[in-house]
Parts: structure tokens; sequence; C-alpha cells
């Protein structure tokens, strides 16, 4: 029973269009269809695509080197920097010393210019001293020359009138001695 029905059914389905002939498709169409559509791909693809690809695995390219460029630039900036850090550090220190090196010439200089003042100052000092000294002594043989003279003249005027002349020039004499020997 089924087997009649499927003749029937095969029959039934050769009578009736294929599937290209329902839609219209004749094979030598369709073939050149497929030919042109093939050779406009082919034509897009070597001066379209093909082009655009090479243009952009170019730009790939140099995006990536740009990228690296940039990476490089930047260590080398980093390592700039870090070097200009270190030589302002040098620097620093460099000018920290010099600064004390200053100070302690200046200090030194100052020291020395105050013991210098102090050395004169007590050299005057000592002049003076000196100058006092010699002014009290030479004051003091003034005197002393003076009062021998004035006793010598009071001796004359008090002995002139009692004593005679070699009495007289015995106690000058005398008087001389002694008072030089003071």
């Amino acid at each position: 029973m089924s087997l009649p029905l499927l003749l029937a059914a095969a029959e039934a389905h050769a009578a009736e269009p294929g599937l290209a002939e329902k839609f219209g498709l004749d094979w030598k169409y369709v073939l050149i269809q497929a030919f042109g559509f093939l050779v406009v791909a082919g034509v897009l693809y070597r001066f379209g695509i093909k082009p655009t690809i090479t243009a952009m695995d170019e730009r790939a390219h140099k995006i990536d080197a740009g990228l690296k460029y940039a990476e490089e630039m930047k260590a080398k900036l980093a390592a700039a920097q870090q070097d200009s850090a270190k030589l302002l550090k040098a620097a620093q220190l460099d000018a920290q010393k010099v600064v004390d090196e200053a100070r302690k010439i200046a200090r030194d200089f100052a020291d020395k210019q105050q013991k210098d003042a102090a050395e004169q100052a007590n050299g005057l000092l000592a002049k003076a001293q000196q100058a006092i000294e010699l002014e009290h002594k030479k004051m003091f043989e003034e005197a002393r020359g003076e009062i021998a003279r004035l006793v010598v003249t009071t001796t004359e005027r008090v002995l002139a009138k009692r004593l005679s002349d070699a009495d007289r020039a015995a106690y000058n004499d005398t008087a001389t001695r002694e008072l030089t020997m003071l």
C-alpha cells in the first residue's frame, strides 16, 4: 500500500516543474553571473581590499613603532629625570660644602683678626706702660734733682750764716753724695 502511493507521489513530483523552472533559473545565466561576480570580487580584492589591508598593516606597524618609541622615550625621560635629580643633589652637596668652607674660612679670618687686634692692643698697652714707667722715672729723676738743688740751696742759706766756707763745702759734698745715692 505504501508503494503505490510512493510511486504516485514520485510521478506527481516529476510532473511538477523543478525548483529551477519554478524560479526561472537558467544554469547558463547563473554561471555567467557567478563568473562576473568572481571577476568583480577579484578586481575589488586586488585594487581595493588588498591595498587597504596593506595600508592598515603599515599603520598598525607605525602605531606599534610609535608606541615602542614612546615607551623608550618615557624610559629615557625617567632616566634623565633621575640623572638630573642626582646631579642636582650633588650640586646641592657641593654648594653646601663650599658654603661651609667659606664659613670656616670667614670664622678663621675673624678669629685671626681678633687675635691680631688683641695682640696689637696688648702691644700698645705694653708700650704705654713702658712710656709711663719712663716718664715716671724721668719725673722722679727731675724731682730728685730739684729736691737736691733745693736742699743744697736751703742748706747753703741756713749754713751760710753760721758756718765757714770749708764747713759749707764739706756739708755740700756730703749732701750731694747722699742725694745721689737715693
